[in-house]
């Protein structure tokens, strides 16, 4: 029997796990001039490099999959690289270069938007105490049979906002509407730019220490990782609610687990997590006081859309010998 060389390139999309990007462009201009794999759900490890190996390009969705060198080292076919959004912290750029390998991304769409929304659904839900109302609603009861704490209002009370960047002072806006008292840090933040904002700068340990709500936002640095560890937690408020929206990585997620037993802070929203999916016998899972959602700050139909299309745009280019648009330097 005799084979006939592959003449069309394979290209696999990683870790679509909303199964989005196929639903929200038009591929078939691709799909007549390669093969494409949707792994929604990808392995680890051997089992991943199996699957990939044979590809020509890759399709990343956000850093949900890490391409670092060592894997890279296995894909001897791989020509081409394209990313959703505008940064990658799992991405090893120079090991691609060092190959030759373009890379590209997509525009990010109304993602700072999506996320100080999402930043704000999860305060009011956790300070409303949504998802226990709720949960009481359904199984037909009104109201609590015991008496309890009940829930809060923000008017007068103090946001501390760590990270004041795109995402961060459109939070202070919307905390300002509310008629809160904000307050920052950052490892640069100093007055002048504070104010710039309307809000007033502070020490992190006076921050954490007067704040009923504490949102994070920042990326991750030497400087920021694990950021709120156990010493710094123990500062919040016996009522206070940890936000975080941003990166797992700024908060020590032991000491956190161990600091809401023991009530201090009181509540903690989190929509992200050091291993995600989070794992089902992660004890946060069974925490009353946690508010969790399954990282969903930028995952809406406006962003997935510019996601979508972004990702055909670099596709289409790359198939037809052309230069994609925004290409990583």
């Amino acid at each position: 029997m005799t084979y006939l060389p592959r003449t069309r390139p394979r290209i696999a999309v990683l870790a679509d796990i909303e199964q989005a990007l196929p639903r929200l462009a038009d591929w078939s201009a691709i799909q007549a001039l390669a093969d494409v794999e949707f792994i929604n759900h990808p392995p680890v490890g051997e089992k991943l490099i199996a699957l990939l190996r044979e590809a020509d390009t890759l399709v990343l969705m956000r850093d949900r999959v890490p391409l670092h060198a060592a894997l890279i080292d296995q894909l001897p076919k791989l020509r081409y690289v394209v990313f959703t959004g505008t940064r990658n912290t799992t991405l090893d750029l120079a090991a691609l270069q060092a190959r030759g390998i373009p890379v590209s991304h997509t525009e990010w769409g109304p993602s700072k938007a999506s996320t100080c929304e999402m930043t704000w659904a999860l305060i009011l839900g956790a300070l409303r105490h949504m998802e226990q109302e709720t949960a009481r609603l359904r199984a037909g009861q009104w109201r609590a049979p015991h008496p309890q704490a009940l829930g809060g209002v923000l008017h007068g009370q103090t946001l501390g906002l760590i990270g004041l960047g795109e995402i961060g002072s459109r939070v202070a806006r919307v905390g300002q509407a509310f008629g809160m008292d904000v307050v920052t840090w950052s490892p640069n933040m100093n007055a002048e730019r504070a104010a710039a904002h309307g809000v007033r700068a502070l020490a992190l340990e006076e921050l954490l220490g007067q704040s009923k709500i504490v949102s994070l936002h920042l990326v991750p640095s030497a400087v920021t990782r694990h950021l709120l560890n156990a010493e710094r937690l123990a500062r919040m408020r016996n009522d206070a609610i940890l936000v975080n929206t941003s990166r797992a990585a700024l908060i020590d997620h032991q000491a956190l687990g161990a600091a809401l037993r023991q009530g201090r802070p009181g509540y903690a929203a989190l929509d992200v997590f050091d291993v995600e999916p989070l794992p089902l016998d992660d004890s946060l899972r069974s925490l009353p006081n946690a508010l969790l959602s399954p990282h969903l700050g930028f995952v809406t139909e406006p962003v997935f859309q510019r996601f979508a299309q972004g990702v055909v745009e670099g596709l289409l280019a790359w198939l037809r010998a052309e230069k994609p648009p925004r290409m990583m330097s």
